[in-house]
């Protein structure tokens, strides 16, 4: 499976799917939406945040696309009619920034913030 991390994510998240057996993670950020287009038919995972938005053209030419992930709160930036038009998974983690809110008051007076979620 190939994956394509669209936006800044923890490096630590990053990694650890890089670590799953069977699971190609490229990391390209930065794109417009005519770059984005032209790499997605080769991947069958998105994972993006906020800036990327994942729009029906997007998803016209995900051919191999089979799951959007969205780190953090809401979809908004993801056309949720032409994904399940196209049978591709939505989701996303808003809880993510919750549980990193919460090591970090845990951990208030650490010398180090783990902020290694995705």
């Amino acid at each position: 499976m190939k994956v394509l991390v669209a936006d800044n994510l923890s490096p630590v998240g990053i990694e650890i799917l890089k670590n799953e057996e069977g699971i190609e993670v490229d990391v390209k950020t930065g794109m417009s939406k005519e770059e984005l287009i032209a790499v997605i038919p080769q991947y069958h995972g998105l994972l993006v945040r906020s800036a990327t938005k994942v729009r029906a053209e997007v998803l016209e030419a995900a051919t191999n696309l089979k799951v959007v992930g969205r780190a953090g709160i809401g979809v908004d930036n993801i056309d949720l009619e032409a994904a399940g038009k196209k049978g591709v998974i939505v989701m996303n983690t808003p809880e993510g920034n919750v549980i990193t809110t919460g090591g970090w008051r845990k951990r208030k007076n650490a010398s180090r913030i783990d902020s290694a979620r995705i």
